[in-house]
């Protein structure tokens, strides 16, 4: 009896546990250089990584790299915000660090339209954000579909001169998960054979 209660537990769990399968990264520092042509990030220092295999909170002056170029500027401007086109690359890369693997963790680009919008501050300074959506498969092989990218560039009182370093940034990897109508049957599934097991349990007692 004790078998048939663990299966039904378990085909009660599975669809609270399967969707929270997402993987956070930060990253500090590095050069941003762009044209109209597009915007590249070089020599970015990867510091944080939250969510990765059940670790937890992964914190280190450097685990990693990341590392993008975007597509060329659709509209607007450098200085003044506008959009880039989607394409180009997204690659993270982390060191062997507290137990990350020593690999491109992630190999990707942008799926769509780049955001690149300025915001002027009280003290005179411009802070640029980028963010876009971003596709690309994760180290294990599979494509990671559901993947966005935030970044946040501060290039003091003057505006976006071709050439800045980028204050922080931040990439959630949402990784694929068993669909819904999946999980459904495969619960059906372990409800059907711990009825089964009853049954069976019925005819020998």
């Amino acid at each position: 009896m004790k078998k048939i209660v663990w299966l039904f537990l378990v085909a009660l769990a599975l669809p609270l546990t399967a969707f929270a399968n997402s993987v956070d990264f930060r990253n500090s520092g590095g050069t941003l250089t762009g044209t109209s042509a597009g915007l590249t990030l070089t020599g970015s220092i990867l510091t944080a990584v939250n969510g990765f295999d059940g670790l937890g909170l992964i914190q280190g002056p450097n685990l990693g790299g990341v590392f993008f170029t975007t597509g060329a500027l659709t509209s607007g401007s450098l200085q003044l915000g506008g959009v880039f086109a989607g394409g180009g690359a997204y690659q993270i890369t982390t060191n062997g660090s507290n137990g990350l693997p020593n690999t491109m963790i992630f190999n990707g680009s942008f799926s769509g339209p780049v955001s690149w919008v300025v915001s002027d501050l009280a003290n005179g300074t411009h802070l640029y954000t980028l963010s876009g959506e971003v596709v690309g498969t994760w180290f294990t092989g599979t494509t990671a579909n559901a993947a966005t990218v935030q970044l946040t560039i501060n290039t003091g009182k003057g505006f976006f001169n071709g050439t800045t370093t980028i204050a922080g940034g931040d990439t959630n990897i949402a990784l694929p998960t068993p669909e819904p109508a999946s999980l459904t049957l495969f619960g059906a599934g372990l409800i059907g054979l711990a009825g089964l097991a009853r049954r069976k349990l019925k005819l020998w007692m």
